[in-house]
C-alpha cells in the first residue's frame, strides 16, 4: 500500500494515503497535465490560424475610433490570482467605468438589463461601443487575443467566466468556488447561457464546472463553441 501524506484537517500531524486516495491524485494530476498540453496545442494552432484575421482587425480598429486596437484589464484568475486579460476594443478610449459598475451590481442582483427577449441579462445599446464594437462582439472576436492568455497560463480555453476585481465586492461565499479553476475563454455559461441567464444561472454553471470538470467535458464544450458563436446566443 502506497504510504504518502496527507494534511490531517484535524491538524494532528498527516496520515497515510489509500491505494484509492492515491490512484485518485495521479488521475486528477493526469487531468490538468492533459488540459494544459490541450491549452498549448490549440492556443498555439488558434493564434497561427488567426493571425490573418487579428491583424485585420487591429488595423480596422485603429482606423474606427482613436485609441489602441487591444484593450487591457486586470481580471480574477484561479485561487484569487489577477492576472491582465487582452480583448480587442469594443468601446471608445477612456471610456467611463461607471456604466458597467452599474450594470454589474444590477447584474448580481439578477435584474434584467435590456428588454431583449434573447438577451435580457445583456448590457444593450452601451454608448461606451464603438462603430465597430456591437458587431465584434457578436461574432466575438474581440475574444481572440486570449489564446494568449492561455499560452501564458493565466487562462484555459474552458473555465468559467474571468471575473473583474470590483464584481468580487458582490460575491457570495459560494460564488468563490468558481476560482478553484483558471477562467476560460469558453465554458457551460459561454456555450448555454451568456446574456440569456441570471447570475445566479451563471454562478451554478461556473461553478457545477469547476466541481465536475473533466479532459472530456472540455472537448465537448470546445465543440459546441463554434455553433454557439454563429449562432450568436445571447451575445446580441
Amino acid at each position: 500500500m502506497a504510504t504518502s501524506k496527507r494534511a490531517n484537517p484535524g491538524g494532528s500531524g498527516s496520515q497515510p494515503l489509500k491505494d484509492s486516495d492515491v490512484r485518485l491524485d495521479c488521475l486528477e494530476d493526469a487531468q490538468l497535465a492533459a488540459k494544459r498540453l490541450l491549452d498549448v496545442v490549440v492556443s498555439c494552432i488558434a493564434i497561427a490560424v488567426l493571425a490573418p484575421v487579428m491583424a485585420g482587425l487591429w488595423v480596422l480598429i485603429r482606423i474606427d475610433s482613436p485609441g489602441p486596437a487591444l484593450f487591457r484589464q486586470k481580471r480574477v484568475g484561479k485561487d484569487g490570482r489577477l492576472f491582465v486579460l487582452y480583448k480587442f476594443r469594443t468601446m471608445t478610449h477612456g471610456a467611463d467605468e461607471a456604466i458597467h459598475r452599474s450594470a454589474i451590481r444590477r447584474f448580481l442582483r439578477n435584474e434584467r438589463l435590456s428588454s431583449d427577449p434573447g438577451a435580457p441579462f445583456k448590457l444593450n445599446d452601451d454608448p461606451r461601443l464603438t462603430r465597430m464594437g456591437p458587431w465584434i462582439r457578436r461574432t466575438s472576436l474581440d475574444e481572440t487575443p486570449q489564446f494568449f492568455n492561455v499560452l501564458f497560463g493565466d487562462m484555459s480555453l474552458v473555465g468559467p467566466r474571468p471575473a473583474i476585481p470590483y464584481e468580487l465586492e458582490h460575491f457570495e461565499a459560494w460564488h468563490h468556488a468558481r476560482h478553484a479553476v483558471k477562467p476560460g475563454i469558453t465554458g457551460i455559461w459561454q456555450v448555454y447561457g451568456r446574456g440569456r441567464v441570471s447570475c445566479d444561472e451563471m454562478m451554478r454553471m461556473d461553478v457545477e464546472y469547476a466541481r465536475t470538470w473533466t479532459i472530456l467535458s472540455d472537448l465537448k464544450l470546445i465543440a459546441l463553441t463554434a455553433p454557439a458563436v454563429l449562432r450568436g446566443n445571447g451575445a446580441h
